[in-house]
């Protein structure tokens, strides 16, 4: 009897043994697989993403950079050529406009204000208030910039060489003509000097010179 029980433990252990070892495979699988997978998704992760950005950022910055000096470069010649430009004109428009110490004298002769002239026309004489020695002269339907001539008369003469306009000055009247159409756009224009020295002529008219003088006695 004893031998049949010791013959059947020994026909069961192989079993008990085989129940005891065969679970515990699969639950170290499983570990092995948990442990594993979290690994490999988040390392490659973690570390794919910055280096992403990195080298994005890195390839936006310096495009944006030459882009950014590619675009002042222009930008400050431009600026350079146009600020050069207006002072080489300025310098030229201040020579042209520049004169001598004679044309400025009869600069300083000339009548400025609204003077009347015949038929009721009237025109209008202002100093220039930035170049010294210059006049805008305008009346109804004409504008000119002016600039005085020396005469060997010692009349008063200023020109406009563009406008091809000419105004002339005595003791007792002014006229202005347009020489390039060859008329007269205002006559018998009087400011209030002038006026005094032509009431004085009426009162008092000079002797002509086709008169023949009077015989002494």
């Amino acid at each position: 009897m004893k031998s049949f029980i010791a013959s059947a433990l020994m026909l069961l252990a192989p079993a008990v043994v085989l129940a005891q070892t065969t679970p515990a495979q699969p639950a170290a699988k499983s570990e092995t697989k948990a442990a594993a997978k979290p690994v490999a998704k988040t390392a490659p992760k973690t570390a794919a993403k910055p280096d992403a950005k990195s080298t994005k950022s890195a390839a936006k910055e310096p495009a944006a950079k030459k882009a950014t000096v590619a675009k002042a470069e222009p930008t400050s010649s431009r600026t350079q050529l146009k600020s050069a430009t207006s002072q080489v004109a300025a310098g030229i428009i201040a020579a042209e406009a520049a004169l001598s110490p004679a044309e400025l004298a009869i600069a300083e002769r000339v009548h400025v204000g609204r003077m009347p002239c015949e038929l009721g026309a009237f025109v209008t004489v202002t100093a220039d208030a930035t170049t010294p020695g210059h006049f805008h002269i305008e009346g109804k339907g004409f504008k000119y910039f002016m600039s005085p001539v020396a005469t060997t008369t010692g009349t008063v003469r200023l020109e406009d060489q563009k406008g091809g306009a000419v105004w002339l000055q005595i003791a007792n009247k002014s006229m202005l003509m347009n020489q390039r159409l060859g008329q007269r756009l205002a006559d018998e224009c009087m400011s209030a000097e002038q006026v005094v020295v032509a009431e004085a002529i009426k009162k008092n008219p000079p002797v002509s010179v086709l008169e023949p003088l009077p015989v002494a006695k």
